[in-house]
């Protein structure tokens, strides 16, 4: 049986050395693009850790230095006779604005940069506010939300995070996932912990970045206080959470609160533009942004919460159907094709089609 449609050629673009949020997204979905019969590649920064953690079906072309990026990823683009060509954060989408042969999208990860986003035909925005906060007359726009990709991990690999804390069954981990870096609120968290938290608790903060020497600074003299750096076992270490917190001082769409939720583990957040979408009517608790103590009266309200509740009923339902990969994935092609319409003044089929071809590679 043909698809019901002739397959895309996609170029995402991404120059992230490593591996977060924005990166996770853009592998996650060429993969879902790839699986379901366009062809896929990735523009990237040569030795980035995006080339090896995309699949055989997606090729990755890597640029060895930054000088005239622009001009590169459109002389590329041209060649692999994109039709769409795909930034994720603002550097690549800056260097997007360049190409001239395809339709020009960009997915807003943080947020709106005019010398970022101005120049492009379609922008993808993952959260209402985003939407609504668009200048006039900018480009055709849609609200996609992201979702959570299943973290890959060393095969046969099971861990268990409490056993290697050393934790005592009446003890509450508090976690957190997220890049060491300010504008994720790491070091309110520890500040808040310190002040607020009871003694036998434990705080378990996963991930890497810039701030990692003066996080661990700041948590200096206090054992309750675990720095463990980068892992990939975050799911299974999400688990092990009696309560997940996101202390971040601005996020558009934090996958961490989303794979929290997936896990069902209570969540407590700051009020930034993401959380106050994905968290309303939600059983989560969201505190002021960039208020440490706040956040620890929170905190040690909420463990007292928890204590007293079985391990067993301290998992917490969420309504994460808007959240879906399937059609999150099939309403992008749909963009896409929307954006090409307009841009080339070429017919395309209806945005059904998309889903119909999703169901006919099932």
């Amino acid at each position: 049986m043909r698809p019901p449609f002739e397959p895309l050629t996609v170029v995402h673009v991404v120059f992230s050395s490593r591996i977060a949020g924005g990166e996770r997204h853009c592998i996650d979905l060429a993969h879902a693009q790839a699986a379901l019969g366009h062809r896929v590649h990735v523009i990237g920064s040569a030795g980035s850790a995006v080339a090896g953690a995309l699949s055989d079906g997606v090729s990755f072309h890597g640029l060895s230095l930054p000088l005239l990026r622009g001009w590169r990823v459109a002389a590329l683009a041209r060649r692999l006779g994109a039709d769409v060509c795909h930034g994720h954060l603002g550097p690549a989408c800056k260097a997007v604005a360049h190409v001239t042969n395809a339709a020009r999208i960009g997915t807003l990860h943080v947020g709106y940069k005019a010398h970022h986003h101005a120049r492009l035909d379609g922008l993808i925005c993952v959260n209402r506010a985003q939407y609504d906060g668009l200048p006039a007359g900018e480009a055709k726009s849609r609200v996609i939300y992201n979702w959570a990709p299943e973290r890959p991990r060393a095969a046969g690999k099971v861990s268990d995070l409490r056993s290697e804390l050393d934790l005592a069954p009446h003890q509450l981990l508090v976690g957190s996932v997220g890049r060491l870096h300010p504008s994720k609120g790491m070091d309110l968290l520890i500040t808040a912990f310190k002040a607020h938290a009871p003694s036998d608790a434990v705080l378990a903060i996963l991930g890497e970045g810039p701030d990692e020497a003066a996080l661990h600074s700041l948590a200096a003299g206090d054992p309750r206080i675990r720095l463990l750096g980068y892992r990939d076992d975050v799911d299974q270490a999400l688990q092990a959470f009696d309560l997940f917190v996101s202390p971040s001082r601005e996020e558009a769409f934090p996958l961490a609160i989303l794979e929290a939720m997936r896990a069902g583990r209570p969540v407590l957040s700051t009020a930034t533009q993401g959380p106050l979408e994905m968290l309303a009517g939600q059983p989560a608790r969201l505190v002021p942004v960039n208020d440490a103590d706040a956040l620890g009266r929170a905190l040690a309200e909420e463990i007292d919460r928890l204590r007293g509740l079985a391990p067993a009923d301290r998992a917490t339902r969420y309504a994460t159907s808007a959240y879906d990969r399937d059609h999150a994935v099939a309403r992008t092609l749909a963009f896409y094709r929307d954006v090409i319409r307009d841009v080339a003044g070429r017919a395309v089929p209806f945005e059904e089609q998309d889903e119909a071809y999703a169901g006919w590679r099932a």
